[in-house]
């Protein structure tokens, strides 16, 4: 078999065919929309997600009063959010290339993707489409795997065997991401970090077990129980610029300048 160094769209339609019913697959705990709630308010706002996956962030801040509209060239991908719609939700759903978005300049106060940027080798480009659709003094999330945990070594290491699932994949540093958005013309507004609970390596054992039949339990009571437990403990850690350097994701919030302010 060829090694593959590239995500694809197959891979893409692939995953979400498989992927099952939304209910199905972990969700991020609302660590979007939860950041993006401490930056700016979501009612009146338009927003986008580039790479929309299951797209919960996104109906989640259509209920808060936004509209969004999600974005992303796996139909599959888009048939999961769709199932999740209720009438009178503001979602509208979009197949189109994050390297070349079919909307105007400026027209959206937030952009967003999460699982993203990390599968382009150049992301240049994809941060160039989303700082040309901001409005100026609009905000950017961009969420990532971060750099300096196990879960790399692991993916490093399926990637080397050809048993990722997406091609090539690579990951950043809370300080690799901040300067990249800085280096294409955004300013920094705040970062964060975020565990999983359960944790990544109970998420791939619980797939790994899958095709033999074992199925454990999505959400273990066990881990449920020490979240509520350690949770001052971990918020404590991961608000400290070290302890983001623990975390198995990192995300930054950046603003477009305001007209007149751009270098």
């Amino acid at each position: 078999m060829t090694t593959t160094r590239r995500s694809e769209k197959r891979h893409w339609d692939d995953f979400w065919i498989g992927a099952g019913r939304v209910e199905e697959i972990y969700d991020n705990e609302q660590r979007v929309s939860r950041h993006l709630a401490g930056a700016c308010r979501f009612a009146g706002r338009r927003i986008l997600e580039v790479g929309a996956g299951t797209g919960r962030d996104g109906v989640l801040m259509a209920r808060g009063g936004a509209t969004v509209v999600s974005l992303d060239y796996s139909m599959p991908s888009l048939g999961m959010v769709a199932s999740q719609l209720e009438a009178g939700d503001r979602v509208l759903l979009c197949g189109g290339d994050a390297l070349a978005l079919p909307f105007p300049d400026g027209v959206f106060d937030l952009v967003f993707h999460q699982g993203l940027l990390e599968h382009f080798r150049d992301p240049g480009p994809l941060l160039a489409e989303n700082l040309r659709v901001l409005r100026p003094g609009g905000l950017l999330l961009v969420d990532v795997p971060q750099r300096w945990h196990y879960y790399t070594l692991v993916k490093h290491a399926m990637i080397a065997a050809n048993r990722w699932f997406a091609g090539w994949e690579t990951e950043f540093s809370r300080r690799e991401l901040e300067r990249l958005l800085r280096d294409r013309g955004f300013e920094i507004v705040s970062s964060y970090g975020e565990w999983l609970n359960p944790p990544i390596w109970f998420r791939m054992l619980r797939r790994a077990l899958l095709p033999i039949g074992l199925r454990l339990p999505m959400y273990p009571a066990v881990f449920t129980s020490l979240r509520r437990v350690f949770r001052p403990v971990r918020d404590a850690i991961l608000r400290s610029r070290w302890g983001m350097d623990t975390a198995v994701v990192i995300g930054t919030i950046a603003r477009k300048p305001e007209k007149g302010t751009q270098g």
